[in-house]
């Protein structure tokens, strides 16, 4: 987590992140100070992120709890990668604080809003994996997934990925506490001990690296190949089904891809594999500070993705605006209800089995 100045003791001014340590890098026996710039632009995003990120997936579980009611093992995991995504954004109004001051929220709070980061970040990428499965299945394999793709297979794959989220978040969890130097206090989710720090906070990376980006690419990717190719045989309006998973797969990645790039490289560092020079480990610093900001705004860009590419759940959408009578919403409900009956009205040969699959 962030690390601290003090001029007669170990701590170090660092520009914060969820990544930055509590132990200052040390190079040739000197602290390598990386400056201030996060607490000038991180609390500004972090704030947009969460105003954004709230009302939009806010509105998903809404749409979904509401008008799609969960009928699908499609439904089941959309709902879980909103939730998901509200746990990051729970936390960001205490890091929007945190980048600009000291952590203020006591260890209680530090180790609430530290897990739920961890969990959420690994529960989102795992349910993007889940709704890439649930694609190949309803294409490629379509007379198994009618027995398979169900409500109850849905909320038992979901458990399953919330145990998994939730034991990939070790063992970051369990060193989740804050640590004092005088007047500062710092939430940190890594040893303070600079030779554990190294080690454990390396391991992290490198495990986030795997499980994170190499084997959700690997499933994924396998998933979409199946897809396109079973693709080639079929009307063209079934290509429209799968297109709002594959462009939410396409920016979650783009948005997090760039941060594990950043933190391989960092991981490298802290391990001495790479030349450890101050201003390269500045330019790491500031380049996983700014991919992680990146990283979060896939908070705010799902339920933008599900309202503009899924005429499902535009329909829904539509349908319970209808059902809402506060008039500060008739603008929305015209304007909804004219883009649901063009694109529905392009998608209304399409079989039971091929709507099932747009969310």
């Amino acid at each position: 987590m962030a690390m601290m100045n003090n001029s007669s003791g170990l701590w170090e001014v660092t520009t914060f992140s969820i990544s930055t340590s509590i132990v200052p890098f040390i190079i040739d026996g000197d602290l390598c100070d990386y400056g201030t710039h996060a607490s000038h632009f991180l609390p500004v995003l972090y704030s947009l992120f969460f105003v954004v990120g709230f009302l939009g997936n806010m509105l998903v579980l809404w749409v979904i709890l509401r008008g799609a009611q969960m009928k699908s093992m499609t439904d089941v995991s959309l709902l879980n990668l909103a939730i998901a995504d509200l746990l990051l954004i729970f936390s960001l109004p205490f890091l929007a604080h945190y980048a600009k001051d000291t952590w203020v929220f006591g260890r209680a709070m530090c180790i609430l809003v530290l897990s739920v980061y961890y969990i959420g970040f690994y529960a989102g990428i795992f349910f993007i994996v889940l709704m890439s499965i649930d694609r190949y299945l309803a294409i490629v394999h379509a007379v198994f997934a009618l027995r398979i793709r169900t409500k109850t297979c849905g909320i038992l794959a979901s458990l399953v990925v919330w145990i998994i989220a939730i034991t990939a978040s070790f063992p970051e969890l369990l060193y989740l506490g804050v640590e004092e130097n005088g007047t500062e206090v710092v939430c940190s989710a890594y040893p303070k001990n600079q030779e554990s720090h190294n080690d454990v906070r390396s391991a992290a990376f490198f495990k986030m690296n795997i499980l994170g980006m190499l084997i959700p690419l690997g499933i994924v990717g396998f998933c979409y190949s199946m897809v396109l190719r079973r693709l080639q045989t079929l009307r063209t309006s079934k290509k429209l089904a799968i297109r709002l998973v594959t462009i939410v797969m396409v920016v979650f990645f783009c948005c997090w891809i760039p941060y594990n790039i950043a933190a391989f490289l960092k991981a490298l560092e802290l391990r001495h594999i790479l030349n450890s020079e101050c201003e390269l480990s500045k330019s790491i610093q500031l380049m996983l500070q700014v991919t992680e900001a990146m990283a979060y705004s896939h908070t705010c860009l799902n339920p933008f993705l599900y309202v503009f590419v899924g005429v499902k759940f535009r329909r829904h959408l539509a349908k319970l605006l209808l059902q809402t009578p506060c008039i500060q919403v008739q603008c929305v409900k015209h304007c909804v209800t004219q883009a649901t009956a063009s694109a529905y009205s392009q998608t209304t040969s399409m079989d039971e089995r091929s709507v099932a699959i747009q969310m």
